[in-house]
């Protein structure tokens, strides 16, 4: 009787034991399938993270491929792929941050029109599963239905995260970034 109460005893730390290990390694695992994800994710690279501007939780990018000039992205600085992941007080920093840029593109650019989007999943055409607003400075004829511009771009293979669109060169696009945050100064946006 001693020894099948141990054995008992014995089997249930065993079990103890080996749960709390396969809990470990799950959590393991997880860690190094996240430090993978964020490895091929293209906006949790520091480099692409130096904008021309920033909050506390979010940094506006200028497109490397924009579909028309001024094309920016407003990204999280943590990597985050959906929109409902977003604290309330994340949204509207979000949108803020958004409406800075949209008014610093604007003025940067001339002009007093503006689109944003924000693509939720691959469904809506989002290609990076990091959440990212576009905002794209509009002049009257820069395309020929100017009202839908989304729907223009998908019909001409132009997509708007399209690896196919000519992609700045290192130069350009350091030159562009320069001007932004001089406008950013200039309009007392930092």
């Amino acid at each position: 009787m001693l020894i099948s109460l141990f054995e008992a005893e014995s089997s249930i730390m065993f079990i103890r034991i080996f749960n709390v290990l396969i809990i470990n390694f799950g959590l393991i695992l997880n860690c190094v399938l996240k430090s993978v994800l964020f490895m091929a994710c293209p906006f949790c690279d520091k480099r692409v993270q130096e904008g021309f501007l920033s909050s506390e939780n979010f940094v506006a990018i200028y497109n490397i491929a924009p579909v028309l000039p001024g094309h920016s992205l407003i990204i999280p600085k943590k990597h985050v792929e959906s929109l409902f992941d977003f604290t309330d007080a994340e949204v509207a920093e979000f949108m803020v941050l958004g409406r800075k840029v949209a008014f610093l593109l604007t003025k940067a650019l001339n002009t007093d029109a503006f689109d944003w989007a924000v693509q939720e999943k691959e469904a809506a055409g989002q290609s990076v599963p990091h959440v990212h607003m576009h905002v794209v400075p509009r002049k009257v004829g820069d395309l020929p239905n100017p009202g839908d511009w989304y729907q223009e771009l998908e019909k001409s293979e132009v997509h708007i995260d399209s690896a196919n669109r000519k992609k700045l060169s290192p130069e350009e696009m350091s030159s562009i970034v320069t001007m932004l945050r001089k406008k950013t100064a200039e309009l007392n946006l930092v």
